[in-house]
């Protein structure tokens, strides 16, 4: 009985899954409501959604490809695009300064807004629990060759991405056993993305920073797109009418799935054109 319980189980988490799938006649939906919506709102996760993850973080830049399309989407003014990402802000700086979009750093950390000069701290934060935390994440390092310490403003990662798979797995539990204990007492959130264990200021998360962009502005159309742990914070933010998509097939608060990074690039090809489309044909009129 328990063995046909079980089954039954999974077959309905599998229809569920289903059921959650961007299918033709979601993407219709999505793009009929692009379309008539005249103030957009577009959230879009970097690493692991725009894409592929690399040993190194620094070998991640956007291709020519992701660059023309975020170029696309930016020039239509009905749009603002916002990359919300957990990279350091001098990263992305140096990537997508040329582009009329705005970003957000640290998972939220930081913010500088389109047309923008200089980047801005949502809340007053701190950084005096590095000094607790550096020594752990440091025998973590010395322990587990391959893994390396990325550290930020106000943020510092552990990332295990190029360790063997199973001693990374444990390892990584352990130490978020450690972190998780000292969280408390040091008004620290421990975060677990892909391969990466994130320690930061308490509070600070991508729907913290959703809701920056949604207090300014009301929206007709909003669309956020992530693929790990750290984006759920950004799902839960956004109000119900908004499409959510999660990368993968994994529960999440999104309302939505795409099986893979190729597809949400697909997407936002296929919403870079209409908006270009619109564009000549306004000039035309």
């Amino acid at each position: 009985n328990q063995f046909f319980e079980r089954l039954l189980e999974i077959k309905g988490f599998q229809e569920f899954m289903r059921a959650r799938i961007v299918d033709n006649e979601i993407r219709s939906r999505l793009f009929t409501d692009y379309c008539k919506s005249s103030s957009r709102l577009i959230l879009l996760d970097y690493d692991g959604t725009l894409v592929p993850f690399q040993s190194k973080p620094e070998d991640a830049k956007p291709d020519n490809t992701l660059m023309r399309i975020l170029k696309k989407l930016s020039e239509d003014p009905k749009n603002e695009v916002v990359l919300i990402s957990g990279r350091d802000r001098r990263t992305l700086d140096k990537w997508f300064s040329g582009l009329n979009i705005s970003l957000v750093a640290e998972h939220g950390a930081w913010i500088m807004r389109k047309g923008g000069k200089e980047w801005e701290v949502i809340e007053p934060l701190t950084s005096g629990w590095k000094k607790e935390i550096l020594p752990i994440l440091r025998r973590f390092v010395d322990m587990v060759p391959g893994s390396f310490i990325e550290e930020k403003d106000f943020s510092l990662a552990w990332h295990y991405r190029n360790v063997d798979t199973e001693s990374g797995i444990l390892l990584s539990q352990e130490l978020s056993n450690i972190l998780t204990h000292l969280s408390a007492n040091l008004e620290i959130g421990v975060l677990q993305g892909s391969k990466v264990i994130e320690v930061k200021n308490v509070g600070i998360n991508k729907g913290r920073a959703a809701l920056h962009f949604l207090s300014k502005k009301k929206f007709q159309f909003i669309m956020a797109i992530g693929d790990d742990f750290t984006d759920e914070a950004l799902f839960r933010a956004l109000p119900s009418n908004a499409y959510s998509i999660r990368v993968g097939m994994t529960p999440s608060y999104a309302k939505f799935n795409l099986e893979s990074r190729d597809e949400v690039i697909q997407l936002l090809r296929g919403l870079a054109e209409v908006s270009r489309t619109a564009a000549s044909a306004e000039r035309e009129i």
